[in-house]
């Protein structure tokens, strides 16, 4: 256990609080044994693993922070099983090498693999819940571990039942790979288009993740401590799903503001998706908003991601992110989501 823990350096933000301790679970063994113990005793307990998607506040957590450090990876003929604690990026970069496709486009993702099927993460045309094969969980109420299908986690987009809930705890994920090298069809307009192929064609999974890697770096998408850029949580804001009902409305909005223009629409569940980074632009939030002195900005790269300049504060990037969600909702009246989980602070 170590004490009154910063935990600015725990996550990839580099903001947040104290907390009264920290407890370092190198073993899944070690992870259901302190999480049981803790949840006992009813001790105030937050699971923290790479930390990517995560908003703490200036005061911290008042409890136990338990670290997520099981790191074990195996790799099959036809499957990947990983630890929660694992690198995500590694897990990927291991099975490409391991000539096993499927995961390549979700390449420079940050964070753990535990917390891939809570966000079901996904990025140039494939989430994570289409190449799950099962979830190991840990009943917080129980204590109970088992093995369970991805039927069972009402996966949608950004979202399952394991998100903002304290009842379940991923140890371990396994996932479906191709054995012969290639990729998932690839459906991501941007990246087929880099690639040269045609939609649906399956490339090498090694070369797939070479070019995802080189467009999300483009975009400060990949991790590197000596870019500000990349002191992110990654897309801040969902991309806003409009029920058919009201997208006559938004898109008479975004005419009245913008003229006629060609508005990004794509299929989603239960409506039109729109694209939150084109919305965050055109509703007059540029690239490196608010400006070169603000502690907390735009990213210069990607309007989707508020970055900390290196100095900013969990009320920093609160206010910069409810300045952005409240000026998109009076240009065009979509209300943005943030997708990072937040701890002692409201978006």
């Amino acid at each position: 256990m170590s004490e009154n823990v910063d935990l600015s350096g725990l996550t990839t933000l580099r903001i947040g609080g104290p907390a009264r301790l920290l407890a370092e679970c190198p073993t899944t063994q070690s992870l259901i044994d302190v999480v049981t113990l803790l949840d006992r005793e009813q001790i105030p307990t937050l699971i923290l693993a790479g930390g990517s998607n995560l908003v703490i506040s200036d005061a911290g957590f008042d409890g136990v922070v338990v670290r997520v450090a099981n790191t074990t990876v195996s790799l099959d003929t036809d499957r990947v099983v990983a630890e929660a604690g694992a690198v995500w990026d590694e897990v990927v970069g291991q099975s490409v090498a391991a000539e096993l496709g499927g995961l390549e486009c979700l390449s420079g993702i940050p964070g753990s693999t535990g917390a891939t099927p809570v966000q079901n993460v996904g990025a140039y045309g494939v989430e994570v819940g289409s190449r799950l094969r099962q979830v190991q969980l840990l009943d917080r109420r129980s204590g109970e571990v088992s093995w369970v299908e991805p039927s069972t986690l009402e996966l949608g987009y950004r979202s399952s039942v394991l998100k903002h809930s304290d009842a379940a705890l991923v140890l371990a994920v396994e996932f479906d790979a191709s054995t012969d090298g290639l990729s998932a069809p690839l459906a991501y307009r941007e990246l087929f288009t880099a690639l040269g192929a045609e939609e649906g064609a399956r490339l090498p999974a090694s070369q797939v993740r070479e070019a995802v890697l080189g467009l999300r770096t483009g975009k400060a998408m990949v991790l590197d401590p000596f870019d500000h850029d990349t002191w992110s949580a990654g897309s801040f804001f969902t991309n806003p799903v409009v029920p058919e009902a009201e997208l006559p409305a938004v898109l008479g909005a975004i005419t009245e503001q913008l003229g006629d223009v060609t508005v990004p629409q794509f299929p989603g569940s239960g409506g039109t998706k729109l694209s939150a980074g084109w919305l965050i632009e055109r509703a007059g939030f540029s690239k490196g908003y608010p400006g070169e002195d603000a502690p907390a900005r735009l990213s210069t790269k990607h309007t989707l991601a508020l970055t900390n300049r290196g100095s900013a504060t969990s009320a920093d990037v609160v206010s910069l992110a409810q300045t952005v969600r409240d000026g998109v909702e009076a240009a065009f009246g979509v209300r943005l989501e943030p997708e990072p989980v937040t701890v002692g602070c409201t978006i």
